[in-house]
């Protein structure tokens, strides 16, 4: 994961700026590959937030959280995101 992503749309001089949405890869021996998780927002004027970035559809802390859960064995994830309230999350499938 990156701290951040790149807009749609370009800046006035041309460039892109940093976005507030981004693509995770989950990989390792025990995750079961070959799916992509989330919801497509779409690059439509209309389906962009602010009308030039990627529309943000998944909590980074869902995913992260799955990993501080089935990988490295915590039970209690709000220890690693404070104030985060999460439910068993739904995106990775590891493998035993």
């Amino acid at each position: 994961m990156s701290e951040f992503g790149r807009t749609v749309r370009e800046n006035g001089n041309r460039g892109t700026d940093h976005g507030h949405a981004n693509a995770m890869f989950v990989i390792g021996n025990k995750v079961r590959g070959g799916q992509v998780f989330g919801r497509w927002p779409g690059l439509k004027s209309e389906q962009l937030y602010e009308g030039r970035d990627l529309a943000l559809t998944t909590d980074f802390r869902d995913v992260f959280g799955e990993v501080a859960r089935k990988h490295l064995g915590t039970s209690n994830v709000q220890a690693v995101f404070p104030g985060y309230n999460s439910a068993e999350s739904k995106f990775l499938n590891f493998l035993s």
